[in-house]
């Protein structure tokens, strides 16, 4: 009987834990594309998930679309195509609250190892060994 109420309870805390570490952090991001995607305006600087960097010219929230500028040429693309706007305080990494700092012991590289002495080290010329 206690070996079976243990299982139930282990099974639980794994059923916690897999919730605290895996969905609820992916929920928190997705709000917070989200938010980032309601949030853009005309004339914010984008970048679409394959690098193109532009200004946002328009956008159509019922085809979800928008059009951007990107150097005269105007570009259509799906708003699931957007990876982040430029500026914006949402998107910007966070900045740590303490500076770690490093000792020089934990920063050195250690010595390469030494290779050892081979009887073609000696020759140094540059003709193939057939020519003499």
């Amino acid at each position: 009987m206690n070996s079976s109420i243990s299982m139930i309870v282990m099974l639980v805390l794994l059923f916690g834990f897999m919730y605290f570490a895996m969905i609820r952090p992916q929920r928190k991001q997705q709000q917070q594309r989200q938010a980032m995607l309601s949030s853009m305006k005309k004339g914010d600087n984008v970048v679409t998930i394959g690098g193109l960097h532009g200004v946002i010219d328009s956008i159509d929230n019922a085809k979800q679309t928008v059009v951007l500028n990107a150097g005269d040429v105007y570009l259509l693309f799906n708003l699931s195509a957007i990876r982040l706007v430029e500026g914006d305080p949402a998107t910007q990494p966070a900045t740590p609250a303490a500076t770690t700092t490093t000792t020089p012991e934990a920063t050195a590289t250690p010595e390469a190892p030494e290779t050892p002495a081979t009887p073609d080290a000696d020759k140094s010329d540059d003709k193939p060994a057939n020519e003499a």
